[in-house]
């Protein structure tokens, strides 16, 4: 019996698909392991492996080809250019030299404003989000300040999460992969509140980037973010070298 360990099991097995795909191990075209040898090398069922691979597809990353098997999908140019401008900040922050941590400054579960439209689109059937508002370190040194509301109903372990211990960001690329995204970028001024927080002065130049992301035709979470401007550039395109 496997009824108490099949839905993190099969997150696992999709969770380790994916990380050899986004690092570039298997390449597009790359043949998934078959069925019977995923279930072999998880000792789980055919039912936890179906799950990992449709899980895989919805976000595609692979194509599922019947009597064929899976084999890794060949990026969309447009979400692959998205996927640029979506940093791992504690990846970012450590790949610079510097330690890492988040600070959570605040959680909580509240209900959308129905005005806004970025909030209702993240409703759950009870009308609620969860908002999760922190700031990122470099050294102990604020780097970046965050607030993120997220469709609960379609990541629920993030009600339980310790945030404290790891960024919200972070966890929903590992955790729920996304298939869409819009963002919007600008400059704007440090207010007195955020000024504290990135120990900067009242009206320092900031980079604002907010941020949707979507599984499928569902939305999962909704961010803005704020950069203190010297502190952080945002890079995108190809190495001309």
């Amino acid at each position: 019996m496997e009824t108490t360990r099949e839905a993190p099991l099969s997150q696992r097995i999709r969770a380790d698909i994916e990380q050899r795909i986004r690092s570039g191990a298997w390449a597009p075209g790359h043949r998934v392991p078959p069925e019977r040898e995923l279930m072999v090398d998880y000792a789980c069922s055919r039912m936890t492996v179906n799950r990992a691979l449709t899980a895989l597809a919805e976000a595609g990353l692979i194509v599922r080809r019947r009597k064929s098997g899976s084999f890794v999908r060949a990026p969309d140019p447009q979400i692959e250019s998205v996927a640029l401008q979506i940093p791992d900040i504690p990846l970012e922050v450590a790949q610079r030299g510097h330690a890492y941590r988040f600070h959570l400054l605040s959680r909580r579960q509240r209900v959308a404003r129905r005005r806004a439209v970025e909030e209702m689109a993240l409703a759950g059937s009870d009308g609620r989000l969860l908002e999760l508002r922190g700031v990122h370190l470099a050294d102990g040194q604020p780097f970046a300040l965050e607030t993120r509301l997220l469709n609960a109903e379609v990541a629920p372990a993030a009600l339980t999460t310790d945030f404290s211990a790891t960024a919200p960001g972070s966890w929903l690329l590992r955790t729920v992969p996304w298939t869409r995204a819009a963002h919007r970028i600008g400059a704007v001024a440090a207010s007195a509140e955020q000024a504290v927080l990135l120990a900067v002065a009242p009206g320092a130049p900031c980079l604002a980037i907010t941020r949707q992301t979507w599984r499928g035709g569902t939305c999962v979470t909704f961010v803005r973010q704020w950069f203190v401007g010297d502190r952080y550039e945002l890079v995108a395109g190809d190495d001309a070298g």
